[in-house]
């Protein structure tokens, strides 16, 4: 087995279903069907999915024929898989707001000139109620309550819709369609992808072969997920994604390095060494932090971020570039101009201010509701990385 394949079916996977079938297939040379799906559940694509993407690329590089479905019809019934809540319906409108910026960021891993892009709508809008039932006849309630997510919320009493459990057969009937050789996912996707198998059987196919992929955990130490707001996205800019990823817990460092980079294994092995042998974290982080912002920004933007953030956090100095609040001349509330400075509600803004979060001109400033006079070139800080200049 070639180098790239080895590595392509070994780094950050945690099963392959099917696995002496699919070496065979990769090693054949025969140009394979790679089935992707992405539901457009918010703007942004975040690094922890870009885990699946650079899978992808790496397949796309071997020569395999990459189909992305963008999943604009099953996104409206929300895939249930990672979620201990019911998931609300997306209108149409919503969907096609968060889809406009989506190929962009996928050309930032995939060459887009040479996949196959689908929509589920295409044939998911035209099933009728008699095939619907045929496929659902494939699968039991045990199997759905026995997944985690749904089990926890039958104990808990929480509601399950039984449109979450037609979401398994919609994205199964999904490889039948696209007549799918390989699928790729995430740990908490194997319900879905192996009903793909048996939906794909049921019709008279051969059943993909199924990778699933370790799952980036986010800031806060759970699974980077855009609903929870914990995550780096891939069109972030550079300071941002570099002070992020210099926030990390020390612990991350490695599951960073394996999965959110292309630094061979055996220098990450020399890092992660280092660390343990005493070597101080932050060192081995803004190597970490360097390469990651480089993957999406190149290599010149990334020393910068560097720098810039050397100069604001070790210097002390401001950042060189600051977004602008219209608000010089004016006499308003501290908690109003948080809100004006994108704090998401009064709430938020006051707890940043209660945790000490909060500074004016150097100043940490304690009380929400006190009025500030402002003036141009004063300058607001909200937490540790996001400053703003008074115009």
């Amino acid at each position: 087995m070639n180098i790239e394949i080895k590595e392509l079916l070994s780094r950050g996977v945690e099963d392959i279903i099917k696995k002496d079938h699919l070496e065979r297939a990769l090693q054949s040379g025969k140009p394979l069907r790679v089935k992707f799906g992405i539901d457009p559940t918010g703007k942004k694509i975040h690094i922890g999915r870009a885990v699946l993407l650079w899978k992808l690329r790496a397949l796309q590089d071997l020569g395999h024929r990459i189909v992305l479905i963008v999943g604009d019809f099953t996104a409206q019934i929300g895939d249930p898989s990672d979620k201990l809540e019911k998931r609300p319906f997306l209108s149409e409108k919503q969907i096609k707001e968060n889809l406009e910026n989506y190929l962009p960021q996928l050309g930032k891993i995939l060459d887009l000139k040479k996949i196959e892009l689908r929509y589920n709508s295409e044939w998911l809008a035209k099933l009728d109620f008699r095939e619907i039932s045929q496929l659902a006849e494939l699968f039991t309630v045990q199997q759905m309550i026995e997944r985690k997510n749904f089990k926890e919320r039958w104990i808990q009493h929480k509601e399950i819709s039984l449109r979450e459990f037609m979401y398994p057969l919609m994205q199964g009937y999904d490889s039948y369609i696209v007549k799918a050789d390989i699928e790729i996912g995430g740990t908490d996707q194997l319900f879905n992808l192996m009903a793909g198998r048996k939906i794909q059987e049921r019709y008279g196919q051969e059943p993909q072969d199924i990778i699933t992929c370790s799952m980036l955990s986010g800031l806060d130490g759970r699974k980077m997920s855009t609903s929870w707001g914990n995550v780096i996205n891939v069109i972030d800019k550079p300071d941002e994604q570099y002070g992020k990823l210099m926030s990390m817990r020390d612990e991350m460092i490695e599951e960073y390095f394996t999965l959110a980079t292309d630094i061979p294994l055996v220098e990450i092995k020399k890092h992660i060494r280092a660390l343990k042998t005493g070597e101080n974290p932050k060192i081995i982080k803004e190597k970490l932090a360097r390469a990651i912002v480089e993957r999406y920004h190149g290599p010149k933007t990334a020393l910068k971020a560097a720098e810039e953030f050397r100069n604001v956090f070790e210097k002390k100095d401001l950042p060189s570039k600051m977004p602008a609040l219209k608000l010089a001349g004016k006499k308003i509330a501290l908690i109003n101009v948080l809100i004006k400075a994108g704090v998401k509600s009064k709430s938020e803004a006051r707890r940043l201010v209660e945790q000490g979060g909060i500074s004016f001109n150097d100043a940490v400033l304690d009380d929400p509701s006190r009025e500030l006079k402002l003036a141009a070139g004063d300058i607001l800080r909200i937490g540790k990385r996001k400053f703003f200049r008074v115009s």
